[in-house]
């Protein structure tokens, strides 16, 4: 191009002849006359107009868009109809101390144990609609207590509270609105029926420890009488007087006694629930205890069939008998099913034990599925977890060195028991040695004995000498020991003996009919849509818990007025004991005194 030349597309900048020279041209070719304006003409009006408009509109469509967001969000958490018109059922299951890391752990385990493809997942996995947020108001990590009553009443409380409330006023349950409005009512567990978890929805404490106390209302004696019709689990300890064999009450009341006069059926053994024939031969009101505290956990109570039921059972045989006994009712039912021993689990840090019960656990959500399935009566079941236990991780970093990415699902399929089981056989086996003279008890005989126990309850045939010396110099944290050495192998982590903060699954049997807990919540908005789907009042039950419970208020030894929901807390006393103790309050040494108290400890 030479010098001096433009190219031929170049834009000149305007100028106001050129402008004028423009209008006169349009002049001629429209025969319209110029109008001679350049500041204002009629392009500067076309422009201001069309950005006038486009401001407008954006300004509309943002508005449209937050209102619609706002509905939407309104809408998923206030649908005042969620539930079918009429009679239905609602099944709550809870999975005490279930993470979304359990899941992964027991996937990866039924995978490896069955030789499954790596696709294959749980019935769990297909049903998973939301998460739930689970702080307490006195912590960001929750106990039972806290989450059962965010399930339960839909409102927050304070770690140890059975459905009571900050103010230490007692909060209406789901369970008792229920009963109320003519559902019939149950409860399904495998660890105490006392538990916090359980007794959130159907009892009233200040401390979840007062289990004694909680037998009693789950019983019947409480303000609004008996509001349970059906209980399966165990606890027995707690029914029977002081001084009674496997009795663990600090008084001398008989509340199975109490419990008959109340009405209830009781059967005590698997000969007991055989006669229930799966719930085809339950007279209600019934009351279940199979063990003196907790069934033991899955892995251990395979090889003991014939002496304990499992979830599963129990779960068919509630909702067979409830549907039987509402068959001519315009109501239907509502029950509680909890895994509770997954929780259990994660306090030990017994990754063989945990999946062993999130499998239980995933059986059970499985047949309720096919209850609702076929049964005619509308109804949808809901399950979530309260909190996790352990931290679990599905990888550990056995050194100091940058870990591997590693994790051995394969070594946990070679464990038989559980870490709980072994620890009462070492105890069991000490105790049947004699401890002075010539025949004593050598390390060399209890290292043989260790030996073999390793290798016949874990699958463990290289134990190291630091370990074989902490089972032999402290036989008291055994039950630690054998969980530390399966989640080493497995490498499996744990990050706390307690509960942490993660967020938990919620699932449910229809994710139509259970949409408003789509998402991420807050744990009270699960025991909202509870009462909201069975179209029940909680805020009257509370009413009248209030107005009703100054009735059953005591007077204590020292002459002082006793609330019937018992002591309140003193300045700095803790609320929050593990899940599955009395009066441990996290101490490693009491806690193995309560898991083993057959073991002698």
């Amino acid at each position: 191009m030479v010098r001096g030349e433009e190219p031929l597309l170049v834009q000149r900048p305007s100028s106001e002849h050129s402008s004028i020279a423009a209008e006169e041209e349009e002049a001629l070719l429209t025969g319209e006359r110029t109008t001679r304006n350049p500041k204002y003409g009629r392009a500067f009006w076309r422009e201001v107009g069309l950005f006038a408009w486009a401001t407008i509109a954006t300004a509309g469509i943002i508005i449209l868009a937050v209102v619609y967001q706002k509905q939407q969000q309104t809408a998923r958490r206030h649908d005042d109809t969620p539930g079918p018109s009429g009679k239905r059922n609602l099944i709550f299951m809870v999975s005490d101390g279930m993470g979304p890391t359990s899941l992964s752990l027991t996937r990866s385990f039924r995978q490896h144990e069955h030789g499954l493809p790596w696709e294959d997942k749980l019935v769990l996995d297909g049903h998973l609609i939301g998460q739930s947020r689970t702080r307490s108001t006195s912590s960001l990590v929750t106990d039972s207590a806290a989450g059962a009553t965010a399930f339960s009443c839909g409102m927050k409380s304070y770690n140890g509270a059975i459905s009571v409330l900050p103010d230490h006023s007692p909060c209406g349950t789901v369970l008792e609105a229920a009963k109320k409005a003519g559902y019939m009512t149950g409860l399904v567990v495998t660890t105490r029926i006392t538990d916090a978890t359980p007794a959130c929805f159907a009892a009233h404490v200040n401390r979840r420890e007062e289990e004694d106390r909680i037998a009693e209302q789950m019983v019947g004696y409480h303000p609004l009488g008996r509001v349970v019709d059906l209980m399966l689990g165990a606890g027995r300890c707690h029914f029977l007087p002081n001084g009674t064999r496997g009795s663990c009450r600090a008084d001398g009341k008989d509340v199975v006694t109490m419990a008959k006069e109340n009405g209830f059926n009781y059967v005590d053994s698997r000969a007991g629930f055989d006669g229930l024939k799966l719930g085809s031969a339950v007279e209600l009101p019934l009351l279940g205890l199979f063990a003196d505290q907790d069934i033991p956990f899955e892995i251990d109570r395979r090889f003991e069939d014939e002496t304990y039921p499992a979830l599963d059972e129990m779960a068919k045989t509630a909702t067979k008998a409830l549907a039987e006994a509402t068959r001519d009712s315009d109501k239907g039912f509502f029950l509680m099913i909890e895994g509770s021993r997954i929780d259990h689990a994660g306090h030990a840090n017994d990754p063989a034990a945990q999946v062993h019960e999130v499998l239980a656990y995933d059986k059970a959500f499985s047949s309720v599925l096919e209850f609702l399935e076929k049964d005619s009566v509308p109804g949808v079941m809901v399950s979530t977890s309260d909190h996790e236990t352990g931290g679990l991780s599905a990888a550990k970093q056995l050194h100091t060195t940058y870990p591997d990415y590693l994790w051995y699902p394969g070594a946990l399929a070679n464990a038989s028991h559980s870490s709980e089981h072994l620890a009462r056989q070492y105890f069991t086996h000490l105790r049947s040695l004699p401890q002075h003279g010539a025949h004593s008890p050598t390390s060399d005989d209890l290292r043989a004995y260790l030996t073999d126990l390793l290798a016949t309850g874990l699958g463990v045939h290289d134990a190291t000498s630091e370990e074989m010396q902490i089972l032999l110099g402290h036989p008291e944290i055994s039950f630690f020991t054998f969980a530390d050495i399966i989640s080493r192998r497995s490498q499996t982590g744990w990050s706390t003996h307690g509960h942490s903060a993660v967020d938990v699954n919620i699932y449910a049997s229809d994710a139509r009919a259970a949409k408003a807990l789509a998402g991420n919540h807050e744990n009270t908005e699960v025991g909202e849509f509870l009462a909201r789907w069975l179209d029940v009042d909680v805020g009257a039950v509370t009413k009248e818990l209030r107005e009703k419970g100054v009735a059953f208020d005591t007077v204590g030894k020292g002459g002082e007025a006793e609330s019937w929901m018992g002591r309140i807390a003193e300045e700095g006393e803790r609320l929050d004991g593990w899940d599955h103790l009395d009066h441990a309050e996290g101490d490693f040494g009491k806690m193995m005194h309560r898991r083993c108290s057959v073991c002698g400890i």
